[in-house]
């Protein structure tokens, strides 16, 4: 069964074309010009996959994620925009997106993109009374509740049991990284989680 995106985008150009090539790499996607229309068409159906644009004309696509994460709706998100200021791409981070692409992009680059979250969410990963499936983090059938930067820290720490990951490493996850702010992540999960992330001095952390 092919994927399903939506694609939410005002340049109606811009919009044809990634969809054309998209459909091409044999995706179904459906297209919204606007924040009006995108509600539309997500009151419809589901969908696997969002791309959505931060500008469009009639609202703001990352009070759209806000939205739609506010009625637990924890479809991947993927960002475009010509807006690449950190505190845009913080804003759209925070919302709830799992990655950023900024303006102007090839569109093989979102294609390696999408295929990326649509691979993780079919990954599935489990440790001790940790299970991790769906993109999502679970303890029993209750959900973890982590943010972005912390599933992705998470999910690079239990691909990489047995071996030390490098804080440069774990630094690429994050929008403002420092050893301080990586410390207090790790502190965070390991409260969230109960797994014991254990630090290796001057290198990194590493879970057994």
């Amino acid at each position: 069964m092919k994927a399903k995106i939506l694609l939410v985008e005002d340049d109606r150009l811009l919009a044809q074309s990634l969809a054309k090539y998209l459909k091409m790499h044999d995706f179904d996607v459906v297209v919204a010009h606007s924040f009006s229309s995108a509600v539309d068409e997500l009151e419809r159906r589901r969908f696997d996959l969002y791309v959505l644009d931060v500008n469009l004309g009639d609202g703001d696509g990352i009070e759209l994620l806000e939205d739609l994460r506010a009625f637990k709706d924890d479809t991947p998100t993927i960002f475009i925009s010509a807006l690449t200021d950190i505190k845009t791409v913080t804003r759209g981070f925070n919302a709830g997106a799992e990655d950023y692409l900024k303006k102007p992009f090839d569109p093989e680059e979102l294609l390696v993109r999408i295929k990326a979250r649509l691979k993780k969410q079919e990954e599935t990963i489990k440790y001790r009374d940790i299970e991790y499936r769906e993109g999502r983090f679970f303890k029993g059938e209750e959900e973890i509740d982590l943010g972005e930067v912390q599933r992705n820290i998470l999910l690079k720490l239990l691909r990489n049991k047995g071996r030390v990951v490098t804080k440069e490493e774990l630094y690429d996850y994050m929008v403002n990284p420092s050893p301080l702010a990586l410390r207090v992540m790790i502190s965070k999960l390991k409260k969230k989680t109960g797994i014991e992330i254990k630090s290796v001095r001057g290198l990194g952390y590493t879970i057994d």
